[in-house]
C-alpha cells in the first residue's frame, strides 16, 4: 500500500456506462456478470490491458486481453 506507483481501482463516474456496454455487447448473464464488472472497472479507470487466462473476457470489447500462459514471452 505504500508503493508510490500503486493505484487502487474503484467504481468511478462512468462505471455504469461501461458495465451496461459490457452486458449488451457481450450478451452477458449468469456467472459472467462478475467478469463484466471487472472489465467495466478496468475500462472506467483507464486500464488498456488485462492479463487473464479466463476466456470469458474475450466476449467484451475495449481491453486488450493477454493470457500470460500463452502470450507471455521472456525477454
Amino acid at each position: 500500500m505504500e508503493s508510490p506507483t500503486l493505484r487502487l481501482l474503484h467504481e468511478p463516474a462512468g462505471y455504469w456506462k461501461e458495465l451496461r456496454a459490457a452486458f449488451l455487447n457481450g450478451k452477458i448473464s449468469g456467472p459472467r456478470v462478475h467478469d463484466a464488472r471487472i472489465h467495466a472497472i478496468c475500462r472506467a479507470n483507464g486500464v488498456r490491458e488485462l492479463w487473464s487466462a479466463d476466456r470469458d473476457f474475450s466476449r467484451m470489447r475495449g481491453l486488450a486481453i493477454l493470457n500470460p500462459c500463452l502470450d507471455w514471452k521472456p525477454t
